[in-house]
């Protein structure tokens, strides 16, 4: 542990790491207590609680880090009345924090909606989450429905299955499903007009950045700002796998030092790197592994927070064999209606393969690093920028292995098995 290290958060999930059983509402209640929001419309309360999250500092917890408050301006004076979309798609294969906070804590996520709602004077919540995710669904629809019993369900709400790709919880890939069934992913070249869902204006937020609300809208922007940083205020949810003892979701005070999360996950081994944000992120050097977690001070170490992703990489481990996994992951994902998606993507994963295995033709690190550069920001959607910048810090950590597998010498951990949540097809692939 370093000198930097913060208390363990405890404001989301029930009990720490992973929570404990769904509670339900009268546990919810027991735990954070009752929760004013007007049943009509009332100015007074709506200029309080736009204040309360503009005071907080409250970005979105989905990898964005988009101002909350931003996005409801962006939807509070449009003609017809806004729907409130709860994303908790969770596409992120190495991502669990939506479903545990389905699972533990469901009425929390349901009060930030309803908060959420009243203040933009939406008509509608639907809830959407992975069709694979069955116990989310199940929690999230039991929840609605104890409210619905207990006449505290202030707007309707309900729970769709948009299928589980990587894509579709793309904001407007999602509002375009919920619309047309296509979960395309639209460019967007102003991010502050809203998407929509039948000429509706949407409000699209990330499971967590509603629980957060909830709690905001409770106790008020100064406690919430008690944890965390001047610029990173509160709590954040992780999700912690790879090289450690007690994988699993873990509430963090933004600010604590890497290590010591990863201390808490039960690190234990030599590490070749960290992956961070998922696998639209970064890898980050071990040298580094005293950066703060949170968006400044992991930007500047070369890293990103993105959706709340820590995967340990074990010294034993290939970094070059991981990234390839990875790219060939992402490129399977695309939603196939963009040339970088559809051509870049497939012959970086051929090449990075290539390179994994040690056969590859002279000039394969340039023409990976060129590759990559030409995908990167002309994608309707960022999901090639994500892919992009994975190879990138790939290529500039595992430098000194990338160059032994251009040379015909591959490191001896290119044979071991992946440490990654990965599809079967995927996990399952090898060299030969």
């Amino acid at each position: 542990m370093t000198d930097l290290a913060l208390a363990p958060a405890e404001r989301l999930l029930p009990s720490g790491p992973g929570g404990n059983a769904g509670p339900g509402l009268d546990a919810h209640l027991d735990r954070h207590g009752d929760l004013r929001i007007p049943t009509r419309k009332d100015p007074a309360w709506r200029a309080g609680i736009l204040w309360a999250v503009a005071a907080s500092g409250l970005v979105g917890r989905g990898g964005a880090g988009f101002p909350a408050v931003a996005k409801w301006d962006s939807v509070a004076h449009r003609s017809r009345r806004p729907v409130v979309v709860v994303n908790a798609m969770e596409g992120e294969p190495a991502s669990a924090k939506d479903r545990v906070l389905l699972a533990c804590s469901p009425h929390l996520v349901l009060d930030g909606a309803y908060v959420a709602a009243t203040a933009v004077g939406a008509s509608e919540i639907v809830v959407c989450v992975a069709d694979h995710s069955q116990p989310a669904a199940a929690s999230i629809e039991a929840a609605i429905a104890e409210r619905r019993r207990a006449g505290t369900a202030v707007v309707r709400a309900s729970v769709q299955r948009p299928p589980g790709r990587y894509v579709t919880g793309e904001e407007s890939a999602l509002a375009g499903w919920l619309e047309s069934r296509r979960a395309l992913p639209a460019l967007r070249t102003d991010k502050s007009v809203p998407v929509t869902i039948g000429r509706r204006p949407a409000l699209v937020h990330n499971a967590e950045t509603l629980s957060q609300l909830a709690l905001i809208a409770r106790h008020g922007p100064e406690w919430f700002r008690a944890m965390g940083t001047a610029e990173a205020p509160g709590s954040t949810l992780v999700t912690v796998t790879g090289a450690v003892r007690q994988p699993g979701v873990l509430e963090v005070e933004l600010g604590t030092p890497l290590v010591d999360i990863l201390a808490r996950a039960g690190l234990d081994t030599e590490l070749s790197a960290v992956l961070l944000g998922g696998y639209g992120g970064a890898w980050l050097d071990p040298s580094r592994l005293s950066t703060p977690y949170a968006p400044g001070p992991l930007t500047a170490a070369g890293g990103t927070q993105g959706v709340g992703v820590v995967i340990a990489l074990p010294a034993t481990s290939c970094g070059v064999a991981e990234t390839a996994r990875i790219v060939r992951y992402m490129a399977g994902e695309s939603a196939g209606q963009c040339g970088p998606c559809v051509f870049g993507l497939p012959a970086i994963a051929d090449d990075l393969e290539e390179l994994w295995a040690g056969r590859a033709v002279r000039g394969v690190l340039e023409r990976i690093t060129t590759r990559a550069a030409a995908v990167d920001g002309r994608g309707a959607c960022r999901h090639p920028d994500g892919a992009s910048r994975v190879v990138r810090t790939a290529l500039a950590v595992f430098a000194a292995d990338a160059a032994a597998h251009a040379e015909g010498r591959p490191c001896g951990g290119h044979v071991a098995p992946t440490v990654l949540t990965l599809p079967g097809p995927t996990a399952d692939r090898r060299v030969r």
